[in-house]
């Protein structure tokens, strides 16, 4: 079975947390939880005839306080940069995580995950500046934790994304 290193990155409150509980445990909690250092979980996909062992990183967020730092990252085999919807500064942010991880170790697959579809009306992101990203070749995919909507998705476009490489 191949085993690979996943990463979850972006601001603090973006729903990183979230995203994989869903994920791992099919649950969601509208508690929210500050992750501290590093939470790790696993998860087992299967994806075109092979098991695929996923170990899930889940990273403290990013804030003006505290940097993600870029030693967490070694051996990862991709990442989910996650924004939060309705907070416009959790998509500049990703920007910038997005060219310091890339620093860091080199160019692995990623995918931006849009989180918080479920309440599209508090958004601050505008549907161009989505496009925009689109644009410069990015895979972008709309989530929500708490509804489960692309959950899965992020995950299995991801792995597939690894195996490809």
């Amino acid at each position: 079975m191949l085993q690979k290193k996943i990463c979850m990155i972006g601001a603090f409150a973006t729903g990183k947390t979230s995203l994989i509980s869903r994920f791992v445990h099919s649950i969601f909690s509208e508690k929210y939880h500050t992750t501290v250092g590093v939470k790790i979980d696993k998860k087992i996909l299967d994806i075109e005839e092979n098991k695929l062992n996923l170990i899930l990183w889940d990273l403290y967020g990013e804030d003006e306080f505290q940097k993600i730092r870029m030693s967490y990252l070694r051996g990862c085999a991709g990442y989910l940069l996650v924004v939060d919807g309705t907070r416009r500064n959790t998509l500049e942010k990703a920007f910038d995580l997005q060219t310091r991880v890339e620093d860091a170790i080199g160019k692995v697959p990623f995918i931006l995950v849009m989180n918080k579809w479920d309440i599209t009306d508090e958004w601050e992101i505008e549907p161009a500046e989505i496009d925009d990203v689109i644009e410069k070749g990015w895979t972008v995919i709309k989530t929500s934790a708490k509804n489960g909507l692309g959950v899965e998705e992020i995950f299995q476009t991801l792995a597939k994304k690894i195996l490809d490489c």
